[in-house]
């Protein structure tokens, strides 16, 4: 109990330091909007629930998903979304199709915590998923990839350098737990004005690109 206290007092702290939790460059601080059909989106991830952190989150506040359709917040790691309750609220919901999309914030974990991030994070992610797969058996389940960072972003957080081996373990985890992943790297290959000031976050145009390589998992 006491270790899982200090946790969340040492993710809190995160939260309020770091652009990944949210508070350092957090959705509602961008102010551009997606020149887009928000409505196709809407209706083509009307039974999808994506589950995530503040990256997540700006799904709903930029208005190309239903609120109803995320549960994301700010400085969210896998193991507070375990213990928070995620799982039930994805229940209450009962998508036929479940995005998790975290790990932006289990990498800047503290070695107060934890001095391996990864093994620690997956630990939970595994127990995530299959704490989904029994709330909600008849729902396919995909993983997403933590999202890059811009090498300024990375020279302030060096520990952003550690996304692609937390993405390796996390396509391991899904092959391992039998669900979907899908690598987003080709979202990035033709433009870089995708991020929102902090380099962590994103502009909506973002979102639509992730969606448009996502539709095909819901039909």
């Amino acid at each position: 109990m006491f270790k899982k206290i200090i946790s969340t007092l040492f993710i809190g702290s995160i939260a309020l330091t770091f652009a990944a939790c949210g508070n350092g460059q957090n959705p509602q601080s961008v102010t551009s909007q997606a020149q887009v059909n928000e409505t196709a989106y809407k209706t083509i991830f009307q039974y999808s629930v994506f589950l995530g952190d503040s990256i997540t989150e700006a799904l709903s506040y930029h208005d190309i998903l239903e609120e109803f359709n995320v549960v994301a917040g700010a400085g969210t790691t896998t193991e507070l979304s375990l213990e928070g309750g995620d799982v039930d609220k994805l229940a209450e919901r009962n998508p036929q199709h479940v995005f998790i999309m975290l790990g932006s914030d289990d990498i800047l974990l503290p070695p107060q915590i934890t001095d391996n991030p990864k093994q620690y994070s997956l630990k939970f992610y595994a127990k995530l998923i299959d704490s989904i797969k029994e709330k909600l058996p008849k729902a396919s389940i995909t993983v997403l990839p933590v999202t890059p960072v811009t090498p300024e972003a990375e020279k302030l957080e060096p520990r952003y350098k550690n996304i692609n081996d937390y993405n390796q373990g996390l396509k391991e985890l899904a092959n391992k737990e039998q669900v979907g992943f899908v690598d987003l790297s080709s979202i990035f290959t033709d433009s870089q004005d995708l991020y929102s000031a902090d380099g962590v976050h994103f502009k909506p145009k973002f979102y639509t690109r992730m969606l448009d390589l996502l539709k095909d998992r819901v039909k």
